[in-house]
């Protein structure tokens, strides 16, 4: 699909571009299966999976290793307020908004609007914070190694195609690409966690399979983005078992129909989960800015 874009330039832009949602629902698959290789489920051997996944990192723009290693540990503490930074969305509860200072407020509604999480984020993260190991500095040379290495293997390849067919070119046929598959990545995994009912404790009252059950909802979706999505809209059952590959999913449904109807959202459910931002830890539960506003008052 990118070497279709790139041949179609010739015949006008827009032809090009219109290829561009396409091409990002396949760079988008790529990043599932990175994803799977990152939990060791995608292929049976260890090395196979880091290596494949290295090798897709580069296509992804993202370090395999310093992405693997923060999103374990995401997996790792789904839920648990305090334990919150990690590879996911930053959320505060009521009473901790409520203590900020107005600067920290309005920055923090800078954060949570769709605007910034749909646009510049993605954008930011895919160009600019995955380039060096950000969070991982001083946890070892790997990540170091994983994050410069990739860089140079991409600027290798873009390198080359704009030898090929021009750095202009290239540019305005690869970042389209890249930030529509971004911003299909971050918009599924915020609707994955932030949802009305979704579970957050202290520590001292969480508990990892029950947390990352209670804290993951189910995308439903139709098969054909079921399929460019590599079914992670079942993400309830994924952060119980995220050993299970992606192709696999399916089947746990099928053999565990109860699962069906927990969490469960629909697409047309996604764009008002944006207004959510805060979590009330009385009501148990994610409200908007508004609602908590009125909760305090």
């Amino acid at each position: 699909m990118f070497a279709a874009m790139l041949f179609a330039v010739d015949a006008g832009y827009f032809i090009a571009l219109a290829l561009a949602p396409i091409a990002g629902l396949f760079l988008l698959r790529l990043f599932i299966i990175q994803h799977d290789c990152g939990h060791g489920a995608f292929l049976k051997g260890r090395h196979g999976n880091a290596w494949i996944g290295r090798a897709i990192g580069v296509l992804t723009l993202t370090p395999y290793d310093c992405w693997q290693r923060s999103h374990a540990l995401h997996h790792a503490n789904t839920g648990n307020l305090d334990a919150r930074g990690f590879g996911d969305v930053d959320t505060l509860t009521v009473r901790e908004y409520m203590e900020r200072g107005r600067i920290k407020r309005l920055f923090y509604r800078l954060y949570r609007h769709p605007v910034f999480l749909l646009g510049f984020g993605p954008a930011y993260l895919f160009l600019l914070r995955h380039r060096l190991p950000i969070g991982l500095m001083k946890a070892g040379v790997i990540y170091w190694i994983s994050a410069l290495a990739t860089n140079a293997v991409t600027a290798t390849i873009l390198v080359g195609i704009g030898f090929a067919f021009g750095p202009a070119t290239t540019a305005i046929v690869f970042l389209p690409v890249l930030l529509i598959a971004a911003s299909m990545g971050v918009w599924l995994f915020y609707v994955q966690h932030q949802f009305d009912d979704a579970q957050w404790d202290y520590k001292s009252a969480w508990s990892f399979h029950d947390y990352a059950l209670t804290g993951s909802s189910y995308l439903e979706m139709p098969a054909v983005l079921r399929w460019f999505t590599g079914n992670i809209g079942i993400h309830h059952v994924h952060h119980l078992m995220s050993r299970i590959p992606f192709y696999r999913l399916p089947d746990v449904l099928e053999a565990h129909p109860e699962l069906r109807d927990f969490n469960r959202i629909s697409l047309r459910q996604t764009p008002r989960l944006f207004v959510l931002a805060l979590y009330d830890e009385e009501q148990r539960r994610l409200v908007s800015f508004r609602e908590a506003k009125r909760l305090a008052s």
